[in-house]
């Protein structure tokens, strides 16, 4: 079974950001499911090398079952290295090529978030309506090319133009599920431990939870962000109590902590790009079976409460106490949740991420 794999940066076998892990999860439940991958990946100039040695191939003869493609968060026809934008036909043609030669295309579309008043706010407006101008060609690029287009949610097509919405289809992220953790923590250390991994500051608001948990003694808070977006947003959060820690973990590091804690959080303050967001740490923390607190107002507060995870709460302080305090004297709650956890997993694996899209193109 032969495959291509497209992919607008290089494949990071140490991924630590959702941008970076997507791809490279998604690359190995594709090998677990026994595909040879031909990969078209990395910026313009590796990129354009790659794809001209597979269409030598699919010249040649050799048959590809797809092409699964992942698009990044810039335009295609730039990239870190090289930003003036003179490639508009390089992908086109190679996806034009396989089109050709019958072989379906599917395109994960990482997001939409260039089309929100949020974006660009400290750039030059040219280079603003320049960026979305690029945006917007990509889409008529995938238009004329795609068998199907993978969202990171139904709501994100809300939002997409251009694209006729039949092609549209959610592929959330997955989760890699290789331990079986218990779920017994808070009878065992009387304490409720709240874990909170990911972006801090801007657009990540998390003072209301900081102000709950410093007048909480029975609650213990550890934040894991990277260091350097700490250190950029510290001084906004002066009064940190004992019972708050912040640590830079990665990888099995961030995950031995993250298994000593009772929940997980996705406790930010909303804004209206989280309504269509569905974030990576999600489908992770699910995969360590660990209850999830949510902001309403978000979708992936939705999905929590659709599946029984654990709470969407109001992004208020009064909301949030009232949870933690039933929580810390209802135990039964964390455990009721976890069962539920456990009961759904192996429905958001990366691997079953990857056979939806065998399914979607070969049949």
């Amino acid at each position: 079974m032969n495959m291509i794999f497209h992919h607008t940066s290089p494949i990071d076998s140490n991924a630590s950001v959702g941008s970076a892990v997507r791809p490279l999860q998604m690359v190995r439940a594709f090998e677990a499911l026994g595909y040879s991958i031909d990969f078209a990946t990395g910026y313009i100039q590796e990129r354009k090398k790659r794809m001209r040695e597979i269409k030598k191939k699919i010249r040649s003869g050799k048959r590809y079952d797809f092409v699964y493609a992942e698009n990044s968060n810039l335009p295609n026809s730039v990239s870190p290295t090289e930003r003036v934008p003179i490639h508009f036909l390089m992908d086109y043609s190679f996806f034009r090529t396989c089109n050709k030669h019958d072989i379906p295309i599917g395109l994960f579309y990482r997001d939409i978030y260039w089309a929100f008043g949020i974006f660009g706010k400290t750039r030059n407006p040219f280079l603003q309506r320049l960026a979305k101008t690029l945006y917007r060609y990509d889409l008529r690029i995938y238009s004329k090319t795609l068998k199907k287009m993978y969202l990171p949610s139904e709501k994100v097509g809300e939002f997409v133009p251009i694209v006729d919405s039949a092609l549209f289809k959610a592929l959330p992220p997955g989760g890699t599920f290789s331990i079986n953790p218990s779920s017994k923590i808070l009878s065992e250390k009387g304490m409720l431990r709240l874990f909170y991994v990911g972006g801090f500051g801007g657009d990540y608001n998390m003072h209301v939870l900081f102000e709950v948990v410093s007048r909480m003694p029975n609650v213990e808070l550890t934040i894991c962000t990277r260091e350097h977006e700490w250190k950029l947003h510290e001084a906004e959060y002066p009064i940190l109590s004992s019972n708050i820690s912040i640590v830079h973990l990665f990888g099995s590091k961030m995950e031995e902590s993250l298994l000593k804690h009772d929940i997980a959080l996705l406790y930010v303050q909303p804004i209206p790009y989280r309504e269509i967001a569905m974030p990576i740490k999600l489908f992770e923390y699910i995969g360590l079976n660990k209850p999830i607190i949510a902001s309403k107002g978000t979708l992936a507060a939705d999905f929590v409460s659709e599946h029984g995870l654990g709470w969407a709460v109001d992004y208020d302080a009064e909301s949030l106490e009232a949870l933690l305090n039933n929580l810390a004297t209802t135990p039964k709650m964390i455990d009721d949740a976890v069962e539920r956890i456990a009961g759904i997993k192996d429905q958001h694996t990366w691997k079953a991420r990857a056979l939806q899209v065998v399914s979607d193109l070969t049949t």
